[in-house]
């Protein structure tokens, strides 16, 4: 099972120009859809004299979110040129949105294929490739008298604590690697039902 997948951290940019035509390309970390909208809106406001706001996302750890917008431009070759690229880096979480200028010369789709590639391979190019692990949340409740058992075995397994409550009744929200979730279950579940 996979449990790691490939994504940007900071904003990246990006720039091609052809015949005039200027395209400038931004590749942001995404988690979500909405997140997307808010970003398309957006660069529509900021670039309102652009002729053109062209984006891809794709977003999850299995990758089978996606979307490829191309804003009025001749269909295929704006928004997948810029997935192809978001693809062929197998990033995820990720949106570039390309702005287009027209410059008065139209480039023809063999052409808008490349400018569009090309500003969204650049704005990758401008930013930082990380890799994340899947992360799976287990919460355990234990009684306080457990403390010391339950936190060894965070101690040994180290999960990220996410949130913590401790009184009578204890309760412990972690975030650990999808492929060493079970095997933190399991093990807590031990110690929290030792018999006395």
């Amino acid at each position: 099972m996979m449990d790691e997948y490939k994504t940007i951290e900071k904003t990246g940019e990006g720039f091609y120009s052809e015949k005039r035509s200027k395209f400038l390309a931004f590749a942001h970390h995404v988690t979500t859809v909405e997140e997307v909208k808010e970003l398309i809106d957006g660069y529509r406001k900021k670039f309102y004299d652009a002729r053109h706001v062209c984006y891809a996302y794709m977003l999850g750890a299995e990758r089978t979110e996606f979307r490829a917008n191309d804003d009025g431009e001749p269909s295929s070759t704006a928004g997948k040129p810029i997935l192809g690229q978001i693809n062929s880096h197998e990033l995820t979480d990720v949106m570039i949105v390309v702005v287009r200028y027209y410059g008065g010369v139209n480039l023809g789709t063999g052409g808008l294929i490349v400018a569009y590639r090309t500003a969204a391979a650049d704005a990758i190019a401008h930013t930082e490739i990380v890799v994340k692990q899947v992360e799976e949340i287990v919460t355990v409740q234990f009684d306080y008298t457990l403390m010391n058992d339950v936190m060894r075995i965070v101690k040994e397994m180290s999960p990220r604590i996410v949130s913590q409550h401790f009184d009578n009744t204890c309760e412990m929200t972690l975030a650990i690697r999808k492929n060493d979730a079970e095997t933190l279950r399991n093990r807590l579940q031990k110690a929290i039902t030792k018999l006395p």
